[in-house]
């Protein structure tokens, strides 16, 4: 039966849902604060609101009356989905989830002191003065993160006391909204990053992809792989983790689940509860569905009988080098020339330093060395530039 389904972001990943859900006979209205959004171009209808504000968030649920409402995005008023969830709609996972996810205070405390889950020891700052005190207990090296933020933004690590007050400025800076408040954490020294792709199921268990290693700069993924390499022990104890955490959350859904992978064991970091950046591995059909044909079977009540890994792959990002509109690219057709290969131009309509333009996707078979498949896609993301031509 077809579905009325309101996107609430329409980014890369909300494009990629959005062929999913159409492929499942869906209907789809993708919104945005800008014109011209990824997943606009691909969706049926669109709107163009600040997710921020109550009122228009409200005036779009009661213009296209949708059954399900999926958030793409941190940055939205998720408050309102207990209304909307009253009202009969289904909000994906949930509204429960979405609020607390939203909100690292909210999801670092449930993991921690709900759940008893290991994670890196953390306290909260609201001032400068409080901000300094929870970085003489945490010690440095430490992590500063908003409280409220999407894409790394305002994320930073102190190394040296010279840090801290450009950290807290950056920190504030890249808070949600007039939400004004850190976390800081202790550094953990991992050897990986990694995430664990699982989807919770309406009319099924919980399902686990195989894990994905990834790695960050300036809060943002740069490339990720799957399989990676893990022990059977830390992989029981992650998926025990995440099962944990996302039942608590309740809902169905992909959830990405990020851990930090140390010499001591696993350790919980964040968790997202829709499809997640470093899972953009899977359009290399590293799996028999990839994260977002995952999602939306879940989301749709469609039981997924398992998940199978069926190649090595790798993703690599492009980012732009400045600021400007109408993006050019260079360098694509040399890389496509390469076996294996495959890249995924976003079409994202304006540029900005280091933002996330394009990923390259390489592949082979299991047998082969996720090492080479990796550096790899790294290489030849290298060899595409992008810059705007106005």
């Amino acid at each position: 039966m077809q579905k009325k389904i309101v996107l609430l972001g329409s980014g890369e990943l909300g494009k990629e849902l959005v062929i999913a859900l159409q492929r499942l006979g869906q209907y789809v209205i993708a919104v945005d604060s800008y014109a011209g959004a990824p997943a606009m171009q691909v969706a049926h209808e669109f709107a163009v609101i600040n997710m921020l504000d109550g009122e228009a968030l409200d005036a779009v649920v009661a213009k296209y009356q949708p059954d399900l409402i999926i958030p793409e995005i941190e940055a939205i008023r998720t408050e309102r989905f207990y209304i909307y969830e009253q009202q009969g709609i289904f909000v994906v996972p949930s509204a429960k989830a979405a609020n607390f996810t939203m909100n690292r205070k909210a999801i670092r405390d449930l993991a921690s002191k709900e759940l008893g889950l290991r994670t890196a020891r953390y306290q909260y700052a609201t001032t400068l003065e409080s901000f300094k005190k929870a970085i003489d207990e945490i010690g440095v090296p430490c992590v500063v993160k908003p409280l409220m933020s999407s894409s790394g933004k305002g994320q930073s690590v102190i190394r040296s006391e010279q840090d801290i007050e450009s950290s807290w400025q950056f920190a504030m800076e890249g808070s949600r909204g007039d939400y004004k408040e850190v976390i800081v954490e202790e550094f953990i020294h991992f050897h990986a990053e990694i995430t664990l792709l699982t989807v919770t199921q309406k009319n099924g268990e919980t399902l686990f992809c195989p894990p994905i290693g990834h790695r960050q700069e300036r809060g943002d993924y740069q490339e990720s792989w799957q399989p990676c390499v893990i022990s059977a022990a830390d992989l029981k104890d992650a998926q025990m983790m995440a099962e944990k955490v996302t039942n608590a959350l309740t809902g169905v859904g992909l959830w990405g689940v990020e851990f930090f992978l140390t010499d001591k064991g696993i350790y919980f970091s964040e968790l997202s509860p829709r499809p997640h950046d470093t899972g953009m591995v899977t359009l290399a059909g590293t799996q028999n569905f990839n994260e977002f044909e995952l999602h939306a079977r879940a989301v749709l009540g469609l039981t997924i009988p398992e998940i199978t890994l069926e190649k090595v792959g790798a993703s690599a990002v492009v980012l732009a080098k400045a600021e400007g509109q109408k993006p050019i690219f260079q360098g694509v057709e040399a890389v496509l020339k390469h076996a294996k290969t495959d890249v995924r131009i976003f079409n994202k309509p304006t540029t900005r330093k280091y933002r996330r333009m394009a990923v390259v996707l390489t592949y082979d078979q299991l047998n082969t060395d996720v090492d080479q498949v990796k550096n790899k896609a790294i290489a030849l993301a290298k060899e595409i530039s992008v810059n705007p031509s106005m």
